[in-house]
């Protein structure tokens, strides 16, 4: 029987993040059949930063407690560089990671990704076996990627995520998305994501066309019925796999997940500290595998640590 990978994006747009909260709904999410989880690095507060503390702590918290494929973005519209963008892949989980197929308009703001930027992700994906989602708002990204598959040769699957709805892209309809389908190359796994979804019609339609992962959650859409926004991600995960198997499909279980995307096994041996700093916000409990300072004896008998307050207040007005 053919599987299905659900995909979760639970986090909405700049909605702070309790890694705690959020952990329970990702647990719940997985129960109901999820498979992945997609993470942008983020503050506490929402924020997009290169500061890895909160992701590091949100998918400890979700991993102690189920076992799901760890994603991590490289996007987002913000002033970082490439480089501080793919801070997350020294995260020694990291197991798939979004890599943007080129520039767009993305709402009202200018997505930049350029070649050099597409090349140097891929690579530091490749360099960590972290498997590259290649997100594509239209239909020359899925050329811009090739293009530089052939410069730097990908490992197999490769694998697109084709997003409909955004503002600046590709919109929802059956006809852009079999027109999308149809080029992307023969051998090559694809999903779909719907932003702002309002319906369940042009999901089930790109599972029909054999779609191979579909991403659901909050940082797309809330939606469940005409009358209804899911108060949990793990709602919308548990309608999408009622529509999977009504057509007469299974979801993916991570364990499959991981064999159909060809995932190596990580290992925490020899992994980077992350990259952060107090301004993140972790306060301390992102488990020590940073450089952010928030770990040492002063600050946690009590004491009054002058130099992460100084070293925060700098971090701010940067």
């Amino acid at each position: 029987m053919r599987k299905v990978i659900i995909s979760l994006a639970p986090v909405a747009g700049p909605s702070p993040v309790d890694p705690d909260r959020l952990a329970e709904d990702v647990v719940k999410s997985v129960q109901k059949g999820a498979a992945m989880c997609h993470l942008h690095c983020k503050k506490r507060t929402g924020e997009l930063t290169p500061d890895t503390c909160v992701i590091i702590e949100s998918f400890e918290k979700i991993c102690a407690k189920c076992d799901v494929v760890v994603q991590a973005s490289t996007g987002g519209i913000s002033n970082m560089t490439i480089e501080e963008r793919c801070n997350p892949l020294e995260y020694w989980r990291v197991e798939s990671a979004s890599l943007n197929g080129g520039s767009t308009n993305l709402g009202e703001a200018v997505y930049r990704n350029s070649f050099d930027d597409i090349r140097y992700c891929a690579r530091q994906c490749y360099e960590r076996e972290i498997l590259p989602e290649t997100e594509v708002f239209d239909i020359g990204m899925i050329n811009n990627v090739e293009m530089v598959a052939k410069e730097q040769p990908f490992r197999e699957p490769v694998l697109y995520n084709l997003v409909f709805g955004h503002k600046g892209g590709m919109q929802p309809t059956m006809e852009a998305l079999a027109a999308f389908r149809s080029f992307v190359p023969e051998g090559r796994l694809w999903g779909v994501t719907h932003f702002g979804r309002d319906n369940w019609t042009f999901l089930a339609a790109a599972i029909a066309m054999g779609a191979t992962v579909v991403r659901i959650g909050f940082e797309d859409s809330p939606y469940l019925d005409e009358q209804t926004n899911a108060q949990y991600n793990y709602q919308v995960v548990e309608k999408l796999v009622q529509l999977i198997r009504a057509m007469g499909l299974e979801p993916a279980t991570p364990a499959e997940a991981r064999q159909i995307l060809n995932l190596a096994p990580k290992s925490k041996n020899g992994a980077a500290p992350s990259k952060c700093n107090t301004a993140a916000g972790c306060g301390g409990t992102c488990g020590g595998n940073c450089k952010c300072h928030s770990h040492d004896t002063k600050k946690q008998t009590g004491m009054i640590d002058i130099e992460s307050i100084v070293r925060q207040v700098m971090a701010e007005l940067k």
